[in-house]
C-alpha cells in the first residue's frame, strides 16, 4: 500500500484530487491542494480552500479534519497510532489518534507533531515559527507503560517557535504562549502570554490587538 500512496503522491494535483475522492473516500471540497507530499490518514476531510504545502508527511491517523483556510505547510512530520490493531495504549479510554484543525488555522513549517491521542487547534489558531513539538504521548512510570492524552488550542491562539507542548496540555482562547516554552499544563485565563519551562501566566494581552480580531487567517 506504501508503494502505491508514493505514487498517488507523485502525481498532478488535479488527477490526484480525482483519485484520493474516488478510491480513498476522501473529503475534498473546491478550492483545497495539497502538494508533493504524503498525506494518507485513514480518513481525511479537507474544507473549502484547504491547503497543504510539500514535503510534509501525515500517516496513522484515523483522521485529519482540515476548516475552511486552514494550512499546513512544509516538512511537517505528522504521526500517529491507529485506534485498532495495535497493542499499545490499549488501557486508554476512548483514545482519539486525530488532528482537528479549525477555520483558518495554521501550521506553518517543519513541526512535529504526535497525534497518538486527539491534537484540536480552534480557529484562527497559528502554531509559527519552527521546530514546534506536539507531543500526546509518553511514559508512565508508575505502571511502566506508555500513556497518552490530548492537546487543546484555542481559538486565536498563537504558539511561538521551538516550543514543546505535552500531552493532556491545553492553551486557553485569545492566548499567546512564548517562544521556546514548555506548555505541560491546562490553563484557563484567556487575553494572557504564557512562557517560560514550564509555562506560566506572564502577563494580561489587550482585547485591542488586532491579531485576536482578524476575519482571515493568513497575516501579511
Amino acid at each position: 500500500m506504501m508503494i502505491i500512496n508514493c505514487l498517488v503522491m507523485l502525481m498532478p494535483w488535479f488527477l490526484k484530487k480525482w483519485i484520493l475522492k474516488l478510491f480513498y473516500r476522501y473529503d475534498i471540497a473546491d478550492g483545497c491542494f495539497i502538494g508533493l507530499s504524503y498525506i494518507f490518514p485513514a480518513r481525511l476531510v479537507l474544507k473549502s480552500h484547504a491547503q497543504i504545502g510539500h514535503l510534509s508527511l501525515c500517516k496513522g491517523l484515523d483522521l485529519l479534519r482540515m476548516g475552511e483556510h486552514s494550512s499546513i505547510g512544509r516538512f511537517n512530520w505528522i504521526t500517529g497510532y491507529p485506534s485498532s490493531g495495535i497493542s499499545h495504549f490499549t488501557q486508554v479510554q476512548n483514545r482519539q489518534p486525530i488532528l482537528l484543525m479549525g477555520d483558518h488555522c495554521a501550521i506553518t513549517h517543519r513541526h512535529i507533531i504526535d497525534c497518538t491521542d486527539k491534537i484540536e487547534l480552534g480557529d484562527y489558531a497559528t502554531v509559527g515559527g519552527y521546530y514546534t513539538q506536539f507531543l500526546t504521548h509518553s511514559i508512565d512510570f508508575l505502571e511502566n507503560r506508555q500513556s497518552c492524552s490530548p492537546i487543546t488550542i484555542g481559538r486565536y491562539t498563537f504558539v511561538g517557535t521551538s516550543s514543546v507542548i505535552l500531552r493532556g496540555a491545553s492553551l486557553p482562547n485569545h492566548s499567546v504562549l512564548a517562544a521556546k516554552s514548555l506548555l505541560n499544563q491546562c490553563f484557563e485565563e484567556e487575553w494572557h502570554l504564557y512562557g517560560g519551562v514550564p509555562a506560566k501566566l506572564l502577563k494580561g494581552i489587550s482585547a485591542e490587538d488586532k491579531y485576536f480580531s482578524r476575519k482571515l487567517g493568513f497575516v501579511d
